[in-house]
């Protein structure tokens, strides 16, 4: 993707910095056979545009459409990152996996995380898990493997009997939900964080303490608040996962590229969105006010 930086993750491989996810807008409630061709074009809608980092799950029950639009964009698969996460079966990860990649119709995925920590009832449970991903690793099923949605203590028991220390944790992260004691975890350990729902302040977050921010900052780039967000992640060596329908949206996002925040407005940005405390997702595992 012209523009849009990539970060090395500790696995080697490298993952671009701005992805397209096919939950949330794309997440489906029905019958997991029944093929969303408006899925499909969207997902191959985005591949033509330029977005080579593709995000999905077993969860959203949208693998599918994510490797008909692979298959059907024309574009080799070395030019791709995928990511997909196991979470319903979870209690199977061989499996899980070798099922994900039949929907998707490939060999391997760039990235395989697994979904949530709270399937587990205590450190073993992590790490027998682990061990699993492991394994998928060696396999050669997943190039990189990681987390999501875990914290502090849930990687701690991991990292007390892993072999190969997890590559990424993707997380919500936003101005209002910034988790400055996970991200420094993550640094000390060598984590990369991904960020889902990096657009909330402008959202599901609004109105609230940032927005004369971001709308200062959009006037002065010629972007909007949303690209000022996206850009705050990646200024931040922060891996950005959004979506949506709209094909004039997906190009605007990738202005991204064209203009660079400074830290003094990074710090901007965050000075205001610590004023506010708001979590999006996973609402029924965290306390209102937890910012973990």
């Amino acid at each position: 993707m012209t523009g849009i930086p990539s970060i090395t993750l500790n696995s080697g491989h490298s993952i671009p910095t701005l992805g397209y996810g096919t939950g949330t807008a794309w997440f489906k409630k029905g019958d997991e056979n029944v093929v969303d061709r408006e899925c499909v074009e969207a997902i191959k809608t985005a591949i033509r545009l330029g977005y080579t980092h593709l995000d999905g799950a077993e969860v959203y029950k949208t693998e599918t459409e994510l490797g008909l639009a692979i298959k059907e964009s024309g574009v080799d698969r070395s030019k791709l990152f995928i990511t997909t996460k196991v979470n319903n079966n979870i209690k199977d990860i061989p499996g899980a996996i070798r099922a994900s990649l039949k929907k998707l119709q490939l060999d391997y995925v760039d990235l395989y995380l697994i979904h949530s920590p709270f399937f587990a009832t205590s450190d073993t449970d992590h790490q027998t898990a682990w061990r699993e991903m492991e394994a998928v690793h060696k396999a050669g099923l997943a190039k990189s493997i990681g987390v999501s949605n875990y914290l502090p203590a849930h990687l701690s028991a991991i990292l007390q009997t892993c072999t190969i220390t997890p590559a990424n944790n993707q997380i919500e992260f936003h101005p209002y939900l910034q988790h400055p004691g996970l991200l420094e975890f993550h640094k000390e350990h060598g984590i990369a964080t991904s960020a889902y729902g990096p657009l909330t302040a402008v959202t599901k977050g609004a109105p609230g303490p940032v927005d004369g921010v971001l709308e200062g900052l959009a006037a002065k780039y010629g972007v909007s608040g949303a690209e000022v967000c996206l850009r705050w992640c990646v200024d931040q060596g922060v891996v950005a996962i959004t979506t949506s329908g709209k094909e004039q949206r997906l190009k605007d996002y990738l202005r991204i590229s064209s203009f660079k925040l400074t830290p003094e407005e990074i710090k901007q940005i965050s000075d205001e969105g610590a004023k506010k405390h708001y979590r999006g997702f996973w609402t029924n595992k965290f306390d209102k006010d937890d910012r973990s």
